[in-house]
């Protein structure tokens, strides 16, 4: 089967179904939660909280979440992290239809949400590979990236949507608990290849042979670092609520269409990528990761709404480019049987990239201001791509062959 044919395996194509709904479900969530929190305290130190709250948990259970999803049924891992999402949005939907406005009981379910994705993710990206052949596995990765993008311009642009027109989350928050049952009913319809179960005992199966096997292949290192670092200080996705506010005034509905930009840009990016594969995988990031830097410096100084969805579209689609070497490289580059453990540390970085990032982003805000914090940021991803690329030679150099394979024997 030619890798071009990876969208029509079945089980896949009920994968990515399952993956539009749960993330367009916490697409809309995180918009509706990002808004509520900041009308309520007007503190972006609080944005940077929600993030907070979403991370600890990651970092936490990183290598247990690994090693359950290499030990266990990953399919049942995940089913069991989307009933728990259900009842969670449940929770939110409760606390604004009762016009609740203490805030410990957001953050509690914040943690909540953070535990369950630190359990469903590894599970998550270790299980697709699982359904698909291996000579598939990049041009897989690029649909299930374009189903991500989708999901995250849609997500965003029908939160804000429904909350400017309801006032309230109350019906945005209905239909993600509605997206969350249906994304678990259509999971129950992926079946997956026969999973190799790690046998607990053997000396390369422990807590943190992820970590070691990543640490031990500088490629691998080298892109998951720089990702980190790129976008743990470029990331202005939390000061979103505080530009469509206060500098931009364009309101929740404009507050969408911001967040919707990124994915914008990078689902056009990842069709471009589905076309023509990555060959020079190194330099593309490298390039990519400065444009991005540079998207985001220009997005921190507009005052203008065109302005700014210009500069996060083109921040989305550069930001692409690594996402797709980043997932290529892990996924090609892992044993079977270490997949869930290695995917546990990369979502580690991700979500330390993502989830920490935003609350540097609202720590930053807190001290220097929303502008000088996202511009400052830019700078600071610019001065990350010239470093990692005078100390990682090799991933400057790395390539792909026609089969997605690495060239430089790493």
């Amino acid at each position: 089967m030619a890798p071009s044919q990876a969208i029509f395996v079945r089980s896949f194509q009920f994968f990515q179904l399952a993956r539009l709904c749960g993330i367009l479900g916490a697409e809309i969530e995180a918009l509706v939660m990002g808004w509520q929190v900041y009308a309520l305290t007007h503190d972006p130190l609080h944005l940077g909280f929600v993030g907070l709250a979403q991370f600890l948990p990651s970092m936490i259970f990183f290598m247990l979440s690994g090693h359950l999803a290499d030990r266990f049924n990953r399919r049942n891992i995940v089913l069991t992290t989307l009933i728990g999402r259900v009842f969670c949005t449940f929770l939110f939907f409760t606390f604004i239809y009762f016009k609740l406005t203490l805030l410990w009981p957001i953050y509690t379910i914040l943690v909540t949400i953070g535990l369950l994705r630190a359990f469903g993710g590894p599970a998550w990206q270790s299980l697709m590979p699982d359904l698909v052949e291996k000579e598939q596995v990049q041009n897989a990765i690029t649909w299930s990236s374009t189903v991500f993008q989708c999901s995250t311009i849609v997500g965003p642009a029908i939160g804000g949507l429904l909350y400017g027109v309801a006032e309230n989350g109350v019906v945005a928050y209905a239909c993600t608990v509605f997206l969350f049952i249906l994304a678990t009913l259509l999971l129950t319809q992926v079946k997956p290849k026969k999973q190799h179960i790690t046998k607990p005992l053997h000396s390369d199966q422990h807590l943190w042979a992820g970590l070691k096997y990543v640490w031990q292949h500088p490629i691998i290192f080298g892109t998951l670092s720089l990702d980190l670092f790129a976008v743990l200080l470029g990331g202005a996705v939390a000061l979103l609520p505080i530009y469509a506010r206060e500098i931009l005034h364009i309101g929740p509905m404009g507050l969408g269409l911001l967040r919707s930009a990124p994915a914008l840009g990078a689902l056009c990016m990842a069709l471009i990528i589905a076309k023509r594969p990555i060959a020079r995988a190194g330099r593309t990031m490298f390039l990519g990761v400065s444009v991005f830097g540079l998207a985001v410096i220009v997005f921190s100084l507009s005052r203008w709404p065109w302005l700014s969805l210009l500069a996060l579209f083109i921040s989305g689609g550069a930001d692409e480019l690594s996402v797709v070497i980043r997932s290529t490289l892990v996924q090609i580059k892992t044993p079977a049987h270490m997949r869930g453990r290695v995917s546990a540390v990369n979502l580690l970085f991700v979500g330390a990239s993502n989830e920490f990032g935003q609350f540097e982003s609202g720590l930053t805000a807190k001290w220097f201001g929303p502008v000088r914090a996202a511009l400052y940021g830019g700078i600071g991803t610019l001065c990350v791509v010239a470093l990692w690329a005078f100390k990682f030679k090799a991933l400057r150099q790395a390539r792909f062959d026609k089969t997605s394979h690495l060239e430089d024997g790493d």
